[in-house]
């Protein structure tokens, strides 16, 4: 996925309003709970005090000497985060624990919190102030404490938020999966299939896409049919005036004694069959662009080529093709009609452009591939790839309407059919080979 994917965008987008928040609600928890281990690490300094202090009183009433100082010797070896001292009020220390220094606690000016630049200290007093307790904890604890929660918040987010990320990215592309399915569906399509798309099972954001998809395909096969019906209609309506116009012009030769008005007649016969050829084609080209050119059932096509190749040897005399066609069946669904079309514009393009006294090989082999082989010089790539191009005429075109090999073309496209045009003929120093592969039935061979 790139950036310009709406999938990647979104994806990136949520992920980092995802990794953002969770970044954000980590912090605003980290204060929130820095705010409230502080209250609760005064109210333990507070308590603390509250409940050392009447002991010691009891314990400095009861000496026999006034001003003794006493410290506080620990059971055993441990990490003092509270240090504390009971002064009189003449300021001398009369308890303390066992690592306080008296350095670190200023003088009693009265009860409550106070903090310095390195601890937190919490006073109070008994007798009248006569006796005063300080307890005092290393700022550096709740610094350490603080960085410990901040370390326990921040470490879960390095496995949460990639999770996060890899959930986010899986749930949209499966969202975007009916999306991707439509493109697959148009990009995979052919350019004569303009059938509907499918627009079941879609969410209502693509739904209306889909749809304005089918209205355009609709539109474009309706000016498609339109057009192969133009063409078609045109070209059989203009059959019969065509056949009336070529009788006329021949019998005006019959009737005439004048060489110059037969020639002219001639000339108009010869123009008129040029037109009727070309209604031919045309027609035969709306036929394989608007037909339905898979049956849907496998037959022998044998047959038809072979019919195709006696009405060319009848016309053009048996030497002029050399036929080899596989002894068993070549099973195929190609429609018979269309193939018929497709071997008719084969053999007479090789027959009519082929050289002079050469012989047009004709080869249908049991996989299903037809060859159609005629020499003559090597036509140029260039020109080569614009033959199968409607009205395209090669540099010697003679009578040719320039649609045969389109017309090829167009139903080897439309039947799912591989179309190749070679030039010179493989082993040889010119000719042309047309071949095409024509879809086959698994039961064939």
């Amino acid at each position: 996925m790139t950036l310009r994917s709406i999938q990647a965008r979104l994806s990136l987008l949520i992920s980092l309003a995802v990794t953002l928040l969770w970044i954000a609600a980590a912090g605003v928890t980290s204060t929130i709970l820095s705010r409230e281990m502080d209250e609760v690490f005064d109210s333990a300094l507070q308590e603390t005090a509250q409940r050392i202090l009447p002991v010691a009183v009891l314990d400095i009433v009861e000496r026999d000497e006034e001003g003794i100082s006493q410290r506080i010797a620990p059971l055993r070896e441990h990490e003092e985060f509270f240090t504390y001292i009971v002064r009189d009020a003449q300021g001398r220390v009369l308890l303390s624990s066992h690592s306080a220094d008296p350095s670190m606690f200023p003088p009693y000016d009265g009860y409550g919190f106070r903090q310095s630049e390195t601890h937190r200290l919490y006073y109070d007093s008994a007798l009248q102030d006569s006796i005063t307790i300080a307890i005092a904890e290393p700022l550096e604890h709740r610094i350490a404490v603080a960085r410990e929660m901040r370390i326990g918040l921040g470490l879960p987010l390095l496995l949460v938020i990639p999770l996060s990320l890899a959930a986010i990215f899986t749930a949209v592309r499966i969202g975007f999966r009916p999306m991707l399915r439509l493109r697959d569906a148009l990009s995979l399509r052919g350019a004569q299939d303009l059938s509907p798309v499918a627009t079941t099972d879609l969410p209502s954001e693509i739904e209306p896409i889909a749809g304005a998809v089918n209205q355009l395909l609709a539109r474009l096969q309706q000016a498609f049919d339109a057009e192969r019906s133009f063409a078609a209609n045109a070209a059989h309506e203009l059959r019969t005036p065509l056949a009336g116009a070529i009788a006329q012009a021949q019998r005006l030769q019959v009737e005439t004694s004048d060489n110059e008005a037969g020639q002219r007649a001639a000339d108009i016969e010869a123009t008129l069959k040029r037109l009727t050829r070309l209604s031919e084609k045309l027609m035969q080209l709306a036929r394989a662009e608007g037909g339905r050119l898979r049956t849907g059932q496998a037959t022998d096509i044998r047959p038809v080529l072979r019919l195709i190749a006696e009405d060319f040897q009848r016309a053009a005399g048996e030497n002029w093709l050399e036929l080899e066609i596989a002894d068993q069946p070549v099973l195929s669904d190609i429609d018979p009609d269309a193939f018929g079309i497709l071997c008719r514009n084969l053999l007479e393009n090789a027959l009519k452009h082929g050289a002079s006294g050469a012989p047009v090989r004709v080869t249908l082999t049991d996989k299903g591939t037809l060859s159609v082989a005629n020499d003559g010089p090597t036509i140029a790539p260039d020109t080569l790839s614009r033959l199968t191009g409607r009205f395209e005429r090669g540099a010697e075109a003679g009578e040719g309407s320039g649609l045969g090999l389109a017309i090829v073309r167009t139903i080897a496209d439309r039947a799912g059919c591989s179309f190749a045009l070679t030039s010179p003929i493989a082993g040889k120093s010119g000719g042309l080979e047309a071949r095409v592969s024509l879809p086959m039935s698994r039961d064939n061979g």
